[in-house]
């Protein structure tokens, strides 16, 4: 999620300022993805600059400045919520790039990459079972819905291994000794 939507539809809610933004988007997404104060504040320099949200006054006792949205960053909110979520951008996976990288690479113990990231995204996935198990119907919507997101999320990684480790063992039964995977054509993902 951009950090700029967030700190907008937080603010449609009510004017805030930095402080109040980053302890909000953290409650409201459990701590998941937690803001620094300072990204906080640039970003809502930028969104100034752009023209959704201003100075909702003076500042406080403490020289905080509390910000509003404009009649264009509601306008932009608006358009948010209704706006898919892009699919299509594939952002740089580590893992997939670590075992791209270690099928083409000679020495590499392949098995051993996969069952050392299996250990650790099972680890996660337990953590994370015992936090949902742990939670109430009582609890926060929010906070589950992004527990559940997670969960879903280390089980889909923890069933791509099982399927690299499968295809990394029909290979080893069917490929030629002389054939190695920089023989293939690179290949661009496509929708």
């Amino acid at each position: 999620m951009s950090i700029r939507q967030g700190l907008l539809a937080l603010l449609a809610q009510q004017p805030m300022y930095g402080a109040q933004l980053r302890v909000e988007f953290e409650r409201r997404t459990g701590g998941t993805w937690p803001l620094n104060v300072g990204q906080v504040y640039t970003t809502l320099s930028r969104l100034d600059r752009d023209g959704l949200v201003e100075a909702a006054g003076g500042s406080d006792e403490e020289g905080r400045i509390a910000y509003r949205l404009t009649a264009a960053g509601r306008e932009a909110v608006g358009r948010w919520w209704l706006t898919p979520v892009d699919r299509s951008d594939h952002p740089r996976d580590e893992l997939a790039i670590k075992l791209a990288l270690a099928v083409t690479v000679q020495d590499v113990d392949v098995p051993a990459v996969v069952q050392a990231q299996r250990t650790q995204s099972l680890r996660g996935l337990q953590d994370l079972t015992r936090l949902k198990q742990r939670a109430t119907t009582e609890d926060d919507l929010a906070w589950l819905l992004v527990l559940e997101h997670l969960v879903f999320t280390a089980e889909a990684e923890v069933r791509w291994l099982d399927h690299v480790e499968s295809r990394l063992l029909r290979r080893a039964r069917t490929a030629p000794a002389s054939c190695t995977p920089l023989d293939a054509p690179a290949r661009q993902v496509t929708r």
